[in-house]
C-alpha cells in the first residue's frame, strides 16, 4: 500500500509524530513524546501512529495501548480499525488489526496480576473493591480498632482512604502527604499507620484488592527483574494517551516495561495537568524527555480544531505565565471578531441574570442548549444558577451526579454477586446479609465468623441458626448463595435467581420502586453482554457506566438540556458557547489552593482548560461581589472580588469587557429614585450572631 495514504489529513506536525522512528518490521523505536495542545486532534494523531505501526509489519498483539477509560481505548481501537480498512480498501482489515491489549491502567493491570498471580502470592480468584466498598472495609478496620470512638474527631473513611490512596499512588511517605496535602490530619500519623496496616492485612484475608493495589502490584512485579522481563517481552511498542494525568506509580510501571524507552510513546498536554487531587503529577510529563540517553524526542501538535484565533489568543496568554511549561502557541484556521467576554456584573444576581439571558439568546439564535456550557471550579458555585434555571423551566445536566454504582439498590445486587464469586469478601456479605428482615450488624458478623470457621463452604450458612424474624427469609436466601457459588456456568440464569430472590427485598426496603427496577433491567443488560460472572464484576468496577446518572435522568425529561459542569468534568469536551462562573481571586485560583506555587500553578491550568473548551463564544463572569457559605464564626458574609490574578491588566486588550447591567461600570453613583432595599434574610442571620 501507499504508506502516505491515511496520513493525507495530518498536518505536518501529526504526520512527523506518526512517523517517529517507524522504519522497518523489528527496528527498535526510539522514545517520544507528543506534547498535544488543546484541541489539536490527538487522539487522531495517537491512532494513525497505531495504525502505521502495523501497517509497518508490528503484530498488533504485541501493541499495549493505556488510557484513562475504557471507553477510550474502545474509541481508539476502532479509529485504528477504520484508518487500516480506509487504507487497503480492504473489509477484512479490522478484523486483521485488532489490539487485544488495550485499557486502562487499572484493567490491564488486573489482566496480569491474574495471569501471574502465582508467582507473587495472590489468589487469581480476588474481587476488586470500588471506592466506595474499599471506604467501607476501611471504615470496618476503624471501628475495630477503636478509632471511630477517640474523644478527638478522627478522621472519616472517605479521608482515611484520600490519604492511603495518595501515598500509594504518589510512592511518598505517609508523613510527607500528611504535611503537604492533609495538614489537619497530621496528629493522627501513627493511628492512621496502624489502620492502613490492619486495612491491608484485612484485604489479603478476604483475598482483596482495590484500585490503587491494582497499580501497587503491578509496580511491584516490574520491580522484580525476571518477572520484569516476562511481562515487558509481551509489548513491542507501548503508548500512553493524557500522560499529564499520571501519577508517579504510573510511572514507575512505565519505566518498568520499558527502561530504555524503545518502543515507547506518550501523548499529553502539561498545561491541562489538573488532576493532583488524585497524586498525579505534571512533573512526569515536563521531565519524561530527560528520563533517557539519548533524551527523547519532543513534537509539538499546536493547530487547534476547536476554538476561534480571538479565544486562543487568550488561552496563549493566560498558559504562557506558567512557571514550568512545553513551549507551544496554539493557532487556527477559524478566525473571528469576537473575542473572548470579560463580564463585570454586581453580584451572584447579575451573575446568573447575564448567564441566563445569554443562553437563551443563543438558543434563540440556534444553539441548542446542549451546544452551551456553564463552567464553575467548585460544585456549589453554580447553586443560584441552578434555582434560576429551574424557576424558567430550563432543563440542564450537572455532572458530577450520584453514578450508576452509587445507587443502593445496585450495590447490593452486584454485591451478592461479588459475594458468590469471593466468600471471603466481608464487605460484600456484611452489606447483603443486612438486606434481610431481623439481621443488624451484629446477627451478620455472627454469620459471616460462621462461614469462615465452616471454611466458606459452600452450604455454610444453612446451618447458621438465622433471628426469629428472618427465620423464614433465611433458607431460600442460603440455598441462593449455595447456588452461586455452585455455578461453573450458566452465567444469565445466575442474573434470574438473583432479581426473583432481590425484587421483594427491593419493594420492603426502598421508595421509587419502578426507577429502581428499570435501573435493575439496564444492569442485567449489561452483564448478558459477559461470558462470565468474574468478567463482569471486573468490568463494572473498573469502568462503570453512567446509566443512573444526571444525564440519563435529563435525557427523560427533555430532548434539550443546558450542561453545567465543574472544570474538572469537563476537561476533554467541547461546547459552542461556555461561561465560566466568578472568575475572581477566591474562586480562580480557590482560597483553598492557594498555599503553594505548584497549586497556583494548577489553578492556573484549570482556568486554560475551562477556556479552551469554547468553540465560538467564550464568556468570563467577574462578579463584584458575592456571598461566601460556611465561614467560620460568622456565618454567611458577602466579600468584594478582584479580577482573577491569571488575567492581567497586559491582557485586557485581547478580551471584550462588557458591563451588566451597564451601570455595574460606574458603582458610584447611585440611582437618585431608587427604592431602598431591607434584606430581611441577613437581618434575621445577624439577629443570632
Amino acid at each position: 500500500m501507499n504508506s502516505r495514504d491515511h496520513l493525507d489529513s495530518l498536518n505536518p506536525a501529526q504526520r512527523l509524530a506518526v512517523l517517529h522512528g517507524i522504519g522497518e518490521a523489528g527496528a527498535a523505536s526510539p522514545p517520544l513524546l507528543i506534547i498535544a495542545g488543546a484541541g489539536s486532534g490527538k487522539t487522531a494523531t495517537l491512532a494513525h501512529r497505531v495504525a502505521r505501526l502495523i501497517d509497518s509489519g508490528v503484530d498488533p498483539r504485541r501493541i499495549l495501548l493505556l488510557t484513562f477509560s475504557r471507553r477510550a481505548a474502545a474509541e481508539m481501537a476502532r479509529r485504528v480499525e477504520c484508518i487500516r480498512a480506509a487504507s487497503l480498501g480492504d473489509a477484512t482489515a479490522p478484523g486483521r488489526a485488532a489490539i487485544t491489549w488495550s485499557g486502562t491502567f487499572h484493567a490491564v493491570g488486573a489482566r496480569l496480576l491474574r495471569q501471574h498471580a502465582a508467582s507473587i502470592g495472590l489468589d487469581a480468584g480476588f474481587s476488586i473493591l470500588d471506592r466506595e466498598d474499599a471506604a467501607d472495609l476501611l471504615n470496618l478496620v476503624r471501628d475495630e480498632l477503636g478509632l471511630s470512638t477517640k474523644q478527638t474527631r478522627f478522621p472519616k473513611k472517605a479521608t482515611c482512604l484520600a490519604i492511603y490512596s495518595h501515598a500509594v499512588n504518589a510512592e511518598a511517605p505517609l508523613a510527607e502527604v500528611l504535611g503537604r496535602v492533609f495538614p489537619w490530619c497530621d496528629l493522627w500519623e501513627e493511628e492512621l499507620r496502624r489502620l492502613f496496616s490492619a486495612y491491608v492485612e484485612a484485604k489479603q484475608r478476604q483475598n482483596l484488592l482495590d484500585y490503587d493495589d491494582l497499580l501497587l502490584y503491578w509496580a511491584d512485579m516490574m520491580r522484580l527483574p525476571e518477572l520484569a522481563a516476562l511481562v515487558a517481552q509481551r509489548f513491542d511498542h507501548v503508548l500512553v494517551d493524557e500522560y499529564q494525568d499520571t501519577n508517579a506509580l504510573q510511572a514507575s510501571i512505565l519505566l518498568g516495561l520499558k527502561p530504555n524507552g524503545e518502543g515507547l510513546t506518550v501523548v499529553g498536554d502539561d498545561a491541562q495537568s489538573i488532576y493532583s487531587f488524585r497524586a498525579a503529577t505534571v512533573r512526569n510529563i515536563l521531565d519524561f524527555p530527560t528520563l533517557f540517553d539519548p533524551p527523547a524526542a519532543v513534537v509539538t501538535l499546536e493547530q487547534n480544531y476547536r476554538s476561534t484565533g480571538p479565544i486562543l489568543a487568550a488561552s496563549n496568554a493566560v498558559i504562557d505565565e506558567a512557571r514550568d511549561r512545553f513551549a507551544k502557541t496554539l493557532f487556527s484556521t477559524r478566525q473571528a471578531a469576537q473575542k473572548p467576554r470579560l463580564v463585570s456584573v454586581r453580584d451572584d444576581v447579575g451573575q446568573v441574570d447575564y448567564v441566563v439571558e445569554r443562553i437563551l439568546a443563543a438558543r434563540e439564535a440556534g444553539v441548542a442548549l446542549k451546544q452551551q456550557a456553564v463552567l464553575f471550579r467548585t460544585a456549589h458555585h453554580s447553586g443560584a444558577l441552578e434555582i434560576e434555571l429551574a424557576r424558567r423551566n430550563i432543563p440542564f445536566v450537572k455532572y458530577g451526579g450520584l453514578k450508576f454504582l452509587e445507587a443502593a439498590h445496585i450495590k447490593d445486587v452486584v454485591g451478592l454477586l461479588r459475594w458468590a464469586e469471593n466468600p471471603r469478601d466481608r464487605v460484600a456479605g456484611f452489606r447483603i446479609l443486612q438486606l434481610l428482615p431481623g439481621v443488624g450488624p451484629a446477627t451478620a458478623r455472627k454469620a459471616l465468623d460462621h462461614l469462615e470457621a465452616a471454611n466458606f463452604a459452600g452450604d455454610a450458612l444453612e446451618t447458621f441458626r438465622a433471628p426469629a424474624a428472618g427465620a423464614v427469609d433465611w433458607p431460600a436466601f442460603a440455598r441462593l448463595l449455595s447456588l452461586l457459588q455452585g455455578f461453573a456456568a450458566d452465567w444469565r440464569s445466575q442474573l434470574e435467581l438473583v432479581r426473583d430472590w432481590y425484587r421483594p427485598q427491593l419493594e420492603r426496603i426502598y421508595d421509587a420502586v419502578p426507577a429502581r427496577l428499570a435501573d435493575l433491567e439496564q444492569l442485567e443488560q449489561i452483564a448478558a453482554t459477559y461470558a462470565t460472572r468474574r468478567a463482569f464484576l471486573e468490568d463494572l468496577t473498573l469502568d462503570p457506566p453512567n446509566a443512573s446518572s444526571d444525564e440519563a435522568g435529563a435525557a427523560l425529561l427533555d430532548e434539550d438540556y443546558l450542561i453545567l459542569s465543574t472544570i474538572h468534568s469537563a476537561k476533554g469536551q467541547e461546547w459552542t458557547s461556555v461561561y465560566l462562573l466568578n472568575l475572581v481571586d477566591g474562586c480562580i485560583p480557590s482560597d483553598m489552593a492557594a498555599g503553594s506555587v505548584d497549586e497556583i500553578e494548577e489553578e492556573r491550568r484549570l482556568l486554560y482548560v475551562a477556556m479552551t473548551r469554547a468553540k465560538d463564544e467564550l464568556h468570563l463572569m467577574v462578579p463584584q461581589r458575592f456571598f461566601t457559605h460556611h465561614q467560620h464564626r460568622h456565618g454567611d458574609r458577602q466579600v468584594y472580588a478582584a479580577r482573577s490574578r491569571f488575567i492581567s491588566a497586559a491582557m485586557l486588550p485581547l478580551f471584550e469587557r462588557f458591563a451588566w447591567p451597564r451601570q455595574v461600570a460606574h458603582p458610584a453613583a447611585p440611582e437618585a429614585t431608587a427604592t431602598p432595599r431591607i434584606d430581611l434574610t441577613r437581618r434575621l442571620r445577624e439577629m443570632w450572631r
